[in-house]
């Protein structure tokens, strides 16, 4: 059974069609991208699956429920994480984790937030105040708090956006490396499509709010005749400006 399906999906915004009869699955254990130029829909539909807005029609399975009742089983298993979403900067970083563990219900918080720091190497800087943190940090702080509820479904949202190479580099072989020990199924956005290339099993590119194409990596970049995902990339978002 696909981990997400979405069937038929629709967000209007007024007169705009934000996403447009969109469908497709995710499959379990897997990182896969989802990919369009700006405008595409990736945020909408994004945020529909995680239930922050309310779909125009359409259906959302995530583990196989309907989001509509069953949404805070489905939510007690997912996360999300974004470099644009800030955490309390008037906090330590160990109380901004402690914090947001006591709202999902962990047990054994403290067990559960060594163990994570130990993970993503933030225990250096526990005990300093989250406003003070770099942007590389600050990741991986946003990460440790994404996995707090031991996910099976991680959502990332351009989590490498504004990172220097080394650690966007450092970044991405943790993601494989949660995908690896911890067999979460991770759906990813980003603009960076060697970074793209490198971790994800499957990709979906979007366009219009529309479905565009889906294969891996490999088989997408040989259908479009291009050396590589990046030049892919440039022919959709051209050609959808013709549109």
């Amino acid at each position: 059974m696909p981990i997400i399906e979405v069937k038929n999906l629709v967000k209007e915004f007024g007169k705009v069609r934000a996403v447009n009869d969109l469908s497709f699955s995710i499959e379990e254990g897997k990182i896969t991208g989802l990919l369009g130029p700006n405008g595409a829909g990736k945020t909408t539909t994004i945020q529909m699956i995680l239930d922050l807005i309310t779909p125009t029609s359409g259906d959302i399975l995530v583990f196989g429920e309907d989001m509509k009742h069953h949404r805070e089983e489905i939510l007690s298993k997912v996360n999300f994480s974004s470099p644009y979403v800030a955490l309390p900067n008037s906090l330590k970083v160990i109380e901004n984790l402690y914090t947001f563990a006591r709202l999902y219900g962990v047990k054994n918080i403290r067990e559960k937030v060594e163990e994570l720091a130990d993970f993503f190497e933030i225990r250096a800087f526990l005990t300093k105040m989250t406003s003070s943190l770099s942007t590389g940090q600050l990741t991986r702080l946003n990460l440790t708090k994404a996995l707090l509820n031991d996910p099976k479904l991680l959502l990332l949202d351009e989590p490498t956006a504004s990172l220097d190479p080394d650690i966007a580099d450092r970044t991405r072989q943790m993601f494989l490396k949660i995908q690896r020990e911890k067999g979460i199924s991770i759906l990813y956005t980003s603009h960076n499509m060697a970074e793209v290339e490198e971790i994800c099993d499957r990709v979906i590119f979007i366009q219009h709010g529309k479905l565009k194409d889906d294969g891996t990596p490999e088989d997408i970049i040989m259908k479009y005749g291009r050396k590589d995902l990046n030049e892919v990339f440039l022919h959709i978002a051209r050609e959808s400006t013709k549109l």
